[in-house]
């Protein structure tokens, strides 16, 4: 299978690229999901290698802050089953879950946040899924060359 890329937000007061940066082995697991559209595409499409796009959403200003690569395919999300998570679900068990999660590992930490503004004015990027009114999807597909428009921007080598 063809390699894809991804965008995933994040909220930095919750967990920021700097958080997954003090990481051992800069991993963690992409918990918390709770969108089927955004679970459809961790459980079923995201694979060992692909790129992910890192996006402090609910920042001043929302930006793309760096890439990450996915290193472990889905598996059921476990915050679901617990009852104390803010992620509890009580319709998801471990026989029957609803919700997956992925894991990334750190790719790059950019230099310079590419605000969504300036991601805006770009016209490579007139057609990103970020950048269409209405979405507000937490994990999203993003197009090679929209991807790698990004690392360009970003002074990163593709």
């Amino acid at each position: 299978m063809a390699k894809k890329y991804w965008l995933m937000k994040t909220e930095p007061s919750s967990y920021s690229i700097t958080d997954l940066a003090n990481e051992k082995k800069q991993t963690t697991c992409w918990d918390g999901v709770r969108n089927y559209q955004a679970r459809n595409f961790m459980r079923d499409e995201m694979k060992i290698g692909d790129s992910v796009l890192l996006y402090h959403s609910n920042a001043k200003p929302p930006a793309v802050v760096g890439t990450a690569v996915i290193v472990r395919e889905s598996y059921p999300d476990f915050t679901a089953w617990d009852k104390n998570s803010k992620y509890f679900d009580p319709k998801s068990s471990q026989t029957e879950p609803r919700w997956f999660m992925v894991d990334i590992q750190l790719d790059q930490t950019f230099a310079e946040p590419i605000a969504l503004d300036a991601l805006r004015e770009v016209k490579a990027l007139d057609d990103m899924v970020l950048l269409q009114k209405g979405s507000r999807l937490s994990v999203q597909p993003v197009r090679k060359k929209e991807f790698d428009t990004i690392l360009k921007l970003a002074g990163r080598k593709k």
